[in-house]
């Protein structure tokens, strides 16, 4: 089972990959889509999870999503048609750090992706990029809450306090419009969502040669969050504008 498999069954229950409820993704999509007939590209899509609720919030939105996943983009595609909005909606299986489109984008979203491009300040010059004049960008990722432990470090790389994070996405030239902070309530919901999902699939499964695989992942990843990173993690998300557009 690879790591994209694993994934699709760990987020079954929880479509959104990253630590928000679903009040918290409307209200974000509210303050970043900017008018109806927005275009807007998503940077490691996954299932197309945000793609999808601005298409059904705005019917003249139109929207592409990239990501390296077949799998994922096959469920996009499907929950596309089922919604009826799968006429416009362009996916594509590429490297997101490595994606070149033939437009720019009124909005540009990387929601827990920022690994495929190194980090978060190489996520904001990659959607610079991407961003027509007057554009928003929606990005989303961890930052520490407290002092990590060397264990939470290896696990989830070199993270920045809150202040320093805001600090250098403003020193790069970007004004934030609107942001969340997820709560407790969120990130715990999230992790619970992760391994449960994961391991009730190797449960329901008892025959599959990929059952063991799972229960020894959700147990890992469940091991990591409690004992290494859940006091220390919290995590982001930013509307942002450029600051001299």
């Amino acid at each position: 089972m690879d790591r994209q498999q694993i994934s699709r069954l760990a987020h079954a229950d929880h479509p959104i990959a990253a630590p928000l409820d679903d009040d918290s993704v409307r209200r974000l999509l509210a303050r970043a889509v900017p008018g109806d007939g927005a275009r807007v590209l998503d940077l490691g899509c996954g299932g197309g999870e945000w793609l999808l609720r601005a298409l059904t919030g705005h019917p003249r939105l139109v929207a592409e999503g990239v990501d390296i996943s077949e799998s994922a983009l096959d469920h996009a595609r499907e929950a596309a048609d089922r919604l009826g909005v799968a006429d416009r909606l362009t996916l594509h299986r590429a490297d997101a750090a490595r994606f070149a489109a033939a437009h720019r984008f009124d909005l540009v979203l990387c929601v827990g992706s920022t690994h495929a491009f190194g980090g978060l300040p190489a996520t904001l010059a990659a959607a610079r990029e991407h961003l027509a004049p007057g554009g928003r960008v929606l990005v989303g990722d961890g930052f520490w809450e407290r002092e990590p432990s060397p264990e939470a470090v290896e696990m989830l790389g070199d993270l920045s306090d809150l202040p320093t994070t805001l600090g250098r996405v403003v020193a790069d030239g970007w004004t934030p419009v609107g942001g969340h902070i997820s709560t407790r309530g969120e990130l715990d919901a999230y992790e619970w969502s992760w391994t449960g999902a994961l391991a009730a699939w190797a449960l329901d499964h008892p025959t599959d040669p990929d059952r063991a695989q799972a229960l020894e992942t959700a147990t890992a990843h469940r091991n990591g969050w409690l004992r290494a990173y859940r006091d220390c993690l919290g995590f982001l998300c930013l509307v942002l504008r450029p600051t001299d557009a």
